[in-house]
């Protein structure tokens, strides 16, 4: 098969999708794990098919197990290989609540669909890049994470999803470490403020800091950037990187007097 498999989590819309986008135009086969109907993404669905390729829409929730199994297995069936995970699939408290007051509910449920699911989605999808690797030394393949400026960025009304993304960036590194003998790089991206659904909330707070120049480059991102940055990745441009972490936050980190 000439061209590439990429399984993305939570492409169904918003930065997913913008990578699915991306990696399409690319000439990659793109897999999705999300929990959204398939009806309520299929105009989404119909933008990558006219990209090329037959997308394999696969609704599944990245915290169960058998659902991680059953999407490996049902890429496996269609295309008979996989050279592309990409971790992106994640949530916001439902509610965002002072550290004094968050509750160990919240807590758990976000760690278990933006750190604890992903992490064994990557377990599985690393044992079969592996032995793909032994049976073609030609096979070339990547993992990217997708985390956030929270990694490092503190926000005590959302603390769980802090912690959670500082533990996606530890993951890469694990991850990295232990496939580098395979030659399989991982990466990870942070976004900044990108417009998305789970940002539409509190549109009006972060138009007026950008305006006051919370970044330097004076403009929400778009999926479409992180898109650019995933596809940079997986084409290979970085060879000599992995366990790296690449910032597309518009200099929002950028320390500035």
């Amino acid at each position: 098969m000439s061209r590439r498999i990429a399984l993305i989590t939570g492409a169904g819309r918003g930065i997913g999708f913008g990578i699915a986008r991306a990696l399409a135009a690319e000439e990659t086969n793109i897999a999705i794990l999300d929990v959204l109907p398939e009806d309520a993404v299929a105009d989404n669905l119909e933008t990558l098919k006219r990209a090329g390729g037959v997308p394999l829409y696969l609704r599944g929730d990245v915290t169960r197990p058998e659902d991680r199994a059953r999407a490996l297995a049902m890429i496996r069936e269609q295309f008979g290989a996989l050279h592309v995970l990409v971790n992106n699939a994640g949530v916001a408290p439902k509610v965002r609540a002072d550290i004094l007051d968050a509750t160990e509910e919240s807590f758990e449920w976000v760690m278990k669909i933006n750190l604890q699911g992903p992490y064994f989605l990557t377990q599985l999808a690393a044992r079969w890049m592996v032995e793909q690797r032994k049976n073609d030394p030609g096979w070339r393949g990547c993992i990217v994470n997708i985390s956030s400026i929270s990694a490092t960025v503190a926000s005590p009304s959302r603390g769980e999803y802090c912690i959670s993304k500082a533990g996606v960036s530890m993951a890469t590194r694990l991850w990295a470490a232990r496939l580098g003998e395979f030659d399989i790089p991982v990466y990870e991206i942070r976004p900044g403020v990108i417009a998305t659904d789970m940002t539409a909330a509190v549109k009006e707070k972060y138009d007026k800091l950008i305006g006051e120049g919370l970044c330097v480059q004076k403009r929400w991102g778009q999926p479409e950037d992180i898109g650019r940055a995933v596809a940079a990745l997986v084409r290979g441009d970085f060879p000599y990187s992995t366990g790296q972490v690449i910032m597309v936050d518009g200099g929002l980190t950028l320390q500035r007097l």
